[in-house]
């Protein structure tokens, strides 16, 4: 084998191995770098020329996606709680919001809610929309769990589905008190916002990351967006009984 077919073929070795080791994440310019590192050079056109030949075409995933819908008609609650995350019992304050989830059959929405007492998610619900009915599905899973005894103060977001009618009339029917985070205001809600996070390309749910959250015992780390949201819901399921 002549010294140009050997390389040739050292470069599709190593752009096929870089490419599925990335977890089909990479595209040309990335692994173009790595095979620099690595003391390859090579162009990233002929990088690019291999992967199209073999069929490797990187998977995007969005670093961002709004789950917060505030222009609506629906009137709002005064932040009561104004960025005051410290709770003297259980079932006093409740957070709740909503994140996303980058599966194999698209998006998946997560609404959970958190007692800002024990830190724990008391109520949570995934679904493949983001509708005023994910939000009460969690909402009526932590009120079923927790059957809280005295008055909870509900904070979350000033979206469209927490502001709705069905939604207020749950909070009246559970003798909940509203509060809404301000207007473009992060913070308010900053001790739950389960955002999005990016790291070396890969995405992963940081809901679950802080100790004190019961979510952290499940693996779900997302970042090859290989997981189906069948299985994302069982692991939280699997979580939720331990």
């Amino acid at each position: 084998m002549s010294r140009q077919k050997q390389r040739r073929k050292q470069i599709v070795e190593r752009v096929g191995h870089l490419f599925l080791a990335s977890r089909r994440l990479y595209g040309s310019p990335k692994i173009t770098k790595m095979l620099g590192k690595e003391g390859l050079r090579v162009s990233q056109k002929t990088v690019a020329r291999v992967m199209k030949e073999k069929g490797y075409f990187s998977r995007t995933v969005k670093k961002y996606k709004a789950t917060t819908q505030s222009k609506h008609d629906y009137p709002v609650h005064k932040n009561i709680l104004n960025q005051s995350f410290i709770a003297q019992r259980p079932d006093e304050v409740w957070m709740a919001d909503m994140t996303f989830v980058p599966t194999q059959e698209g998006w998946l929405y997560l609404a959970s809610i958190m007692d800002l007492y024990t830190r724990k998610i008391v109520g949570w619900y995934a679904d493949r929309r983001m509708t005023k009915e994910l939000v009460l599905k969690a909402l009526d899973r932590a009120y079923d769990q927790q059957r809280p005894k005295e008055s909870v103060l509900h904070h979350s977001d000033r979206g469209s589905q927490y502001a709705s009618h069905e939604y207020q009339d749950r909070l009246q029917q559970y003798a909940m008190q509203g509060s809404m985070s301000r207007k473009g205001n992060c913070y308010d809600n900053a001790c739950i916002d389960p955002s999005i996070a990016s790291s070396n390309e890969s995405s992963f749910i940081s809901l679950a990351s802080r100790p004190e959250n019961r979510l952290n015992k499940a693996s779900l780390n997302t970042s090859n967006v290989s997981i189906t949201r069948k299985e994302f819901t069982h692991r939280l399921t699997i979580v939720e009984l331990v």
